[in-house]
């Protein structure tokens, strides 16, 4: 039960705030549609100059079948004999293809590389978003100690309040449990504070453009 002085004492608070109204410092902020500087740069430049500056590995491919070309041709220079892949979309697209790297499972003690689509790409600071609404779940982006993303055109957003719009028009009120949002390599500088790569997700990072838009 609330005692009367201190019902008092708040009445005496609503009461001073109502009758003092403190204006909006910079209304004009509120208007703004961002609140970052913007360069001359396109938004894929702009993704691929600050993802490739956090130790990121960018890869621009003007459709899917020179996405497979470039990724084929990464895997054989780089050894790669499996690749993890959980999204039934790129199961279907590679298995045309006939890619024999490329692995369908769940198990994921020995993983070496898993790929996967993503929600988005944000621009502006060279970070992608993942969630577990999609066919890889929380573990694949986490166990892979190489991990590759396949993005679409229609997928790249300026910035992390464009990437929250997108997903709230694609899920609306049944958003995912787990929403990543991953700039770069994992690394880490808490031990010693010498700077340690691959300790909490994986060591490399690719980023696969498709330049078309991707039907959902």
């Amino acid at each position: 039960m609330t005692s009367p002085s201190r019902e008092n004492i708040l009445g005496s608070i609503r009461k001073a705030l109502s009758e003092n109204h403190v204006p909006m410092p910079f209304p004009e902020a509120d208007k703004l549609t961002s609140f970052f500087a913007t360069d001359n740069k396109s938004m894929e430049e702009k993704f691929a100059f600050e993802f490739n500056k956090l130790g990121g590995k960018f890869v621009y491919c003007a459709d899917e079948s020179e996405m497979i070309q470039q990724l084929s041709a990464l895997a054989d220079t780089l050894k790669w004999d499996h690749i993890h892949v959980k999204d039934s979309f790129l199961l279907q697209l590679f298995k045309e293809h006939h890619l024999d790297f490329i692995q369908e499972g769940s198990d994921m003690r020995n993983i070496e590389v898993g790929l996967s689509l993503c929600e988005c790409l944000i621009a502006r600071t060279g970070s992608t978003i993942l969630s577990s609404g999609q066919d890889y779940g929380r573990a694949l982006p986490v166990y892979a100690p190489i991990h590759i993303t396949i993005a679409f055109a229609n997928q790249m957003v300026w910035d992390i309040s464009n990437a929250v719009t997108l997903l709230q028009e694609k899920y609306k009120n049944n958003l995912p449990s787990m929403l990543s949002l991953t700039t770069g390599p994992s690394r880490t500088a808490d031990i010693e504070k010498t700077l340690v790569v691959g300790v909490h997700g994986p060591k490399e990072v690719y980023v696969f453009l498709v330049d078309k838009n991707w039907k959902k």
